[in-house]
């Protein structure tokens, strides 16, 4: 490898190693003092460089990528505040498990701590956000071959760490002195020793992890603890596995007789077809149901306030969480058994271990009263979004409309919770991505867009007004980075969200601390950006553009402005008559 300098050497040495351990995008923020990374990348031909004017639209931007992906992007951004920038990204990474590979340029060490221009701490930055954080050694003239070794073993460690148990971002920081510039310094690299990894194929170190598998005994004790049970349930959170776990967990369900309640963004409410999703309002009525003996738990905390409420409120035998990890997900500490086994594999053994035997104790008819109620509750609710046209009907008419295979990026707040709500089960394979991990709602059109940069499958992106407000930045990556998604903003001027809590009651100052009317409408942006707009006010209207937009090549944002009283009161009567009508249901079925 040849070279005109030592930062150019160094920068092109890490970005090589990389490569060869699998880092396929980064997304880049321009600067100086990053110049030798940014000039390696974008030389080299495996790597999709994604270019960037806002360090946190970058940021976001990498994290969907790596969320739809299922794979570490990496960020680059120069000294200063702008590392600052990735701050939200990161922490949104860690605790939704993103692998993110956090590179930042900084002054050398001669530098820090001495009142020069644009040089902040930058060691260790990001905290305990970041799963691994090095600071990366200054390039030197002639380096030895130790030292170059060293900056490759870092690339492929970074990589392996940020795709650990539990996956998230890892934090490089590279000082670096002047030149910056790939210009020539006579005599600084005159010896390659060592540059080369060990093969043209492979990394330069290659890490081989185990699967968790539970061994016989582990399953045969769990299997005696579910099939012995009249009652039980099987819960999916957001972000379980994808792969062979929607449909391992789907067999599991039905060779225990438990009744599957999918979270949206679990990956198996739209694959699985035993998948039950009307629980945040059906479970309502189910104050006098007789407690399930066993709740077996996948993935996140759910999203459900409903289904949060009623596990911490009934009283199972066992409470049993299966996740190859190791991260506690369990508000209310009632987990008494916590089993460390790859999702899939677990759920797998123990269907085929249930279904060898019989269940003389099970409860068919309490099992039965979920899917009564399940059906009961749809049935209700597709009567009340073909009557109104509110955001539930949106949300609906978005899970109807998308074609199989399309990806569907939901906006934290009250989006997810419609979707929740209103989003029905069915046997399309969509897949539902957003940023639960720590649930806010910047970079929300970020993240999606580099979602959508990952896939030629449609992408659709829900959001409130709010979350679209927030990162309107993250509109130019439409174009910069020739990506193409439909937008939906519900707009309904402000926090609507606010009105579920009971500060609503206290106004003022309710309307102008939490509630934040904005009085905005998007068409302005969406020209600025060159991005396709329509407002569609009817819901014939709205299916009409969302079908349009699917098959267009451009991008486009939908906006529905929608009044949050009305629909604030309209779901409550919908969850009033759902609760009524599961009752009568259930007292008519015995």
């Amino acid at each position: 490898m040849s070279a005109p300098n030592r930062n150019s050497y160094w920068g092109h040495i890490f970005v090589d190693e990389l490569a060869r351990s699998g880092l396929r995008a980064v997304c880049i923020a321009p600067g100086s003092r990053s110049t030798p990374l940014t000039m390696a990348f974008a030389e080299h031909p495996a790597i999709e460089v994604y270019s960037h004017i806002d360090e946190r639209s970058a940021a976001f931007f990498a994290l969907g990528l790596a969320q739809a992906s299922e794979q570490p992007v990496a960020v680059l951004c120069s000294s200063g505040t702008a590392t600052a920038n990735f701050f939200p990204a990161v922490i949104e990474a860690k605790y939704a498990q993103v692998p993110l590979i956090v590179l930042t340029a900084d002054r050398p060490h001669e530098l820090r701590d001495s009142g020069a221009n644009q040089t902040v701490d930058q060691v260790k930055l990001y905290g305990d956000q970041v799963l691994w954080a090095v600071d990366v050694a200054l390039p030197e003239s002639d380096p030895p071959a130790v030292a170059v070794r060293n900056l490759r073993t870092l690339a492929c460690r970074a990589l392996d760490r940020a795709n650990g148990l539990p996956r998230g971002p890892v934090h490089l920081n590279f000082p670096f002195r002047k030149p910056l510039e790939p210009t020539a310094v006579p005599g600084d690299i005159t010896t390659h020793e060592d540059a080369a990894p060990r093969s043209n194929d492979h990394p330069f170190t290659t890490f081989v992890r185990g699967t968790i598998t539970p061994t016989d005994a582990q399953i045969a004790a769990l299997a005696d603890q579910i099939g012995g049970a009249q009652r039980g349930l099987v819960i999916c959170g957001p972000r379980c596995p994808s792969g062979d776990f929607p449909a391992a967990v789907e067999r599991l369900a039905d060779a225990a007789g438990f009744p599957l309640l999918a979270d949206p963004l679990s990956g198996v409410r739209y694959h699985a077809e035993n998948a039950l999703g009307g629980y945040d309002t059906f479970l309502r009525a189910a104050s006098e149901w007789e407690s399930p003996d066993v709740v077996v738990h996948f993935g996140a905390m759910p999203t459900s306030q409903t289904l949060i409420d009623y596990l911490n409120r009934v009283s199972p035998e066992k409470r049993i969480k299966i996740s190859t990890d190791g991260v506690w997900a369990d508000a209310d500490h009632r987990i008494d058994t916590f089993v460390w086994a790859d999702p899939a594999i677990a759920a797998s053994q123990l269907a085929g271990r249930l279904g060898e035997r019989p269940r003389p104790q099970h409860d068919d008819a309490w099992a039965a009263r979920f899917t009564t109620a399940e059906t009961i509750c749809w049935e209700t609710l597709g009567a009340a979004v073909g009557e109104d046209y509110f955001d539930g009907t949106i949300l609906s008419d978005v899970v109807d409309l998308l074609p199989e295979g399309a990806l569907l990026y939901i906006a934290s707040s009250l989006p997810v919770r419609h979707l929740d709500q209103f989003g029905r089960p069915n046997r399309k394979r969509l897949r539902v991505l957003g940023n639960r991990g720590a649930s806010g709602i910047d970079g929300t059109v970020s993240s999606a867009l580099g979602a959508a940069a990952s896939t030629d499958a449609p992408l659709v992106l829900v959001s409130g007004d709010l979350a679209f407000y927030h990162d309107l930045n993250g509109l130019l990556a439409v174009k910069r980075c020739g990506v193409n998604a439909t937008m939906i903003v519900i707009n309904n001027d402000g926090g609507g969200i606010f009105r579920r809590l009971p500060v609503a009651e206290f106004d003022p100052p309710f309307t102008d601390l939490f509630l934040t009317p904005h009085g905005l409408n998007f068409e302005q942006a969406a020209q600025m950006y060159g991005i396709d707009y329509v407002r569609a006010d009817e819901r014939p209207l709205f299916r009409r553009n969302l079908l349009t937009a699917l098959t267009s090549e451009r991008a486009a944002i939908i906006e529905v402005v929608t009044d949050v009283e009305h629909d604030h009161a309209r779901r409550l009567a919908i969850i009033d008559e759902v609760v009524a009508q599961v009752k009568a249901g259930l007292i008519a079925t015995g």
